[in-house]
């Protein structure tokens, strides 16, 4: 009998913490994700990287870059692996419609959220988000600092 893999309960294959710092999140939308056999795998072990990624609208299609997937060693050798390819995102056309206008009028960035299975699909969360100032930061970490401290003060003993 194999080990049992160290999974969550809510399926997350990989978060990308930064984004949530250096970015304000307006909102989010779920996507799926195209991939290859390699891949899956690769995502199934939990080897995905997403901190240097982001969301590109390419004629008119969401494409995911600077994600990164490392291949396992195990993987079919006649397949050369590209571990940061770009992935091509599937969303319905009014989805994309609407990415599409809010990048290109109102200045927002597409971001990478976390990536997580439901029913066997791999699909990817993208924030929708507006870029943070140092100030903006530090605002941020001073009210986690104290929403932490405000739990600790307030925790029965």
């Amino acid at each position: 009998m194999g080990k049992k893999k160290n999974r969550s309960p809510d399926n997350t294959i990989a978060r990308n913490r930064i984004a949530r710092h250096d970015y304000s999140i307006e909102d989010d939308i779920e996507v799926g994700v195209a991939l290859e056999g390699w891949e899956v795998k690769s995502l199934r072990n939990g080897s995905l990287q997403l901190k240097e990624s982001y969301v590109m609208i390419k004629n008119g299609e969401l494409w995911l870059t600077g994600a990164h997937i490392s291949p396992l060693n195990t993987a079919s050798t006649h397949v050369k692996p590209d571990a940061t390819r770009s992935r091509k995102l599937l969303a319905h056309r009014s989805e994309i419609d609407r990415l599409v206008g809010m990048v290109e009028r109102k200045g927002y960035t597409l971001v990478a959220l976390s990536a997580y299975w439901i029913r066997g699909r791999a699909k990817l969360k993208i924030g929708i988000a507006k870029g943070k100032k140092a100030h903006d930061k530090r605002a941020s970490l001073k009210e986690r600092d104290w929403k932490r401290d405000q739990a600790r003060i307030l925790k029965p003993s």
